[in-house]
């Protein structure tokens, strides 16, 4: 039987004569067809994959050769562990390597570690600049002179250098003194009368009176002491805002909402004090604050340049030191914010390990103690003066080893603008975080003997003074802190002031030496608690006693 072919059979997608339901003689609705047997939910899964490849494969490229997890967890990689910071993960990721990273939702996080790779970012401005955590900068504002780079930033920072200069910083002594006056009375009312001798966790309180003395210091008494008790409260918010660290979005009723809230009341605070500081100066006032001595340095500079373009003769002594020119309220305010947020959690972190290291270490306070009555040629209510602070090189001592064994700053985040070799073998990219850490630096065991232990001495007897290297503390480089010298003599003069007046009893718990990380170091405590102290009536809520500081002052007989 012979078999018959149909020669003229085609395929139907060879032939022009079929078509496909719902498609038009144009491939009209093509995509429609092929995605008919797809529903919404294998669209979402596909995408999502998808997306889950791009970011893989984004954060395997830009970690190149340098240490950190081989894979990313999705999208928001190590956020939760931001939430609730813990030293011993960080110490972890410093020993992984001189560079190493992470990466928080769409943000690249290098980590420098080492003293060598943390002084080259922090010298490198043509490739970096500061830039904290994305969150800061919303709080802060954009144009704050911080985040300013070039001229814009040597503009602002030659009128506030000669802030923090020897002469500037015994005027505002007389401030910061009638401060602790207030606040040393304020602890032993809260040990003897309010908890009848029991420990009391005072940690809350250190950040209130930091605040307080950072307050008289930046702007003297333009603000009210309500207005002071209201910034110290309501600061916390803002520290707590940071705490979210990489947080993409500013969310309503989210810790940096908040945290935006409260410092834009602050800023408005600070904005009219400046108001009332231009007035004041412009009719004659006396330099009390740094604020002040600012506004002061303006309106001479204003006065000279008025002189010069009438044609007056001026003796070139009248020429103010530096030029300024006039910055607005605005302006003023801003930088007075960065001035309390660089002072008020590293203070705040220090003061609280000073006060409860000297507790723990009687033999220590006793030197301290006969320094300071020796420089006041026995008067213990003798007030400050620099002679006096620059004459305690014990006190300066204890201070200095309280800052590098429990540093209150870790770790400076700076934002990389153009792709930066920071190795022969690794460049950061472009838009990615890097981060140089202070803490590795100030426990190398080669620099420092032990560097676990707290020993004064080492600052004296020891060779610690000649490792100006690894004492990164206050940074290095064109954005080093202003008011490092500030710093110092400030805590020298509380300590050295609270030893003569006072006597304070810490109870030692399993955590008092344990660290807690809340924007700087704390000893370790739980952050509700420091919620419901702030917010209490000079902390006089109940609670569950836990660490934070816990101690019970007394007043120091004559």
């Amino acid at each position: 039987m012979a078999t018959v072919l149909n020669g003229s059979f085609a395929s139907p997608a060879a032939n022009a004569n079929y078509a496909i339901p719902g498609l038009g003689p144009n491939g009209a609705g093509l995509a429609s067809y092929i995605f008919c047997g797809m529903n919404i939910w294998s669209l979402m899964a596909t995408l999502l994959v998808s997306l889950i490849v791009y970011d893989q494969i984004s954060y395997i490229l830009q970690k190149g050769s340098i240490a950190g997890p081989n894979w990313k967890i999705p999208f928001v990689g190590p956020f939760f562990d931001s939430i609730n910071p813990k030293m011993d993960k960080y110490k972890a990721q410093w020993a992984s390597g001189e560079l190493s990273c992470v990466s928080v939702f769409h943000k690249f996080v290098v980590i420098a570690s080492t003293r060598d790779m943390a002084r080259k970012v922090f010298n490198s401005p043509s490739f970096v600049r500061p830039c904290v955590v994305d969150v800061a900068i919303k709080l802060l504002r954009p144009q704050s002179w911080v985040f300013l780079d070039g001229k814009a930033h040597v503009d602002y920072r030659k009128g506030l250098n000669g802030l923090f200069t020897r002469q500037a910083l015994e005027v505002y002594l007389p401030g910061q003194e009638e401060v602790y006056d207030k606040y040393f009375d304020m602890f032993v009312e809260l040990s003897q009368e309010i908890h009848k001798g029991k420990p009391f966790p005072y940690m809350p309180m250190f950040r209130e009176l930091m605040c307080a003395v950072s307050c008289r210091t930046f702007v003297g008494h333009y603000m009210s002491d309500s207005a002071v008790k209201k910034v110290a409260d309501d600061y916390y918010k803002i520290t707590a805002a940071l705490d979210l660290v990489n947080f993409p979005w500013i969310l309503p009723f989210t810790r940096p909402w908040y945290g935006k809230k409260a410092a834009d009341m602050v800023i408005d605070l600070f904005a009219q004090c400046a108001a009332k500081a231009k007035v004041r100066m412009a009719a004659g006032g006396e330099i009390s604050c740094i604020m002040d001595g600012w506004i002061k340095s303006m309106q001479d500079s204003e006065k000279y340049r008025q002189k010069i373009a009438k044609g007056l003769p001026v003796d070139p002594s009248e020429k103010p030191p530096h030029m300024l020119r006039d910055f607005s309220d605005f302006e003023i305010s801003l930088t007075i914010l960065t001035f309390l947020f660089a002072s008020q959690d590293a203070t705040s972190s220090a003061a609280t390990w000073l006060f409860q290291l000297m507790a723990d270490r009687p033999e220590i306070l006793d030197k301290v103690r006969e320094e300071n009555m020796a420089v006041r040629n026995g008067d213990r209510d003798a007030r400050f003066t620099m002679d006096m602070l620059e004459n305690m090189p014990y006190t300066r001592a204890v201070v200095k080893e309280t800052l590098r064994y429990r540093p209150p700053v870790i770790m400076v985040p700076y934002l990389v603008k153009k792709s930066f070799p920071v190795t022969d073998t690794y460049t950061a990219p472009k838009g990615s975080m890097i981060i140089p850490c202070c803490y590795p630096a100030l426990h190398d065991p080669e620099v420092y003997p032990q560097p676990d232990s707290f020993d004064p001495d080492r600052w004296i007897t020891g060779t610690a003074e000649a490792a100006s290297k690894n004492w990164l503390v206050f940074g290095t480089g064109p954005h080093y802190c202003l008011g490092q010298t500030y710093a110092t003599m400030n805590l020298m003069a509380m300590i050295g002031k609270a030893s003569l007046q006072l006597n304070w009893d810490h109870h030692i718990t399993p955590l008092s030496e344990e660290i807690k990380v809340f924007a700087t170091i704390f000893p370790q405590a739980s952050v509700l608690l420091h919620r419901m102290l702030l917010r209490s009536s000079i902390c006089r809520s109940n609670y569950t006693l836990q660490d934070d500081c816990p101690l019970v002052f007394s007043y120091r007989s004559q």
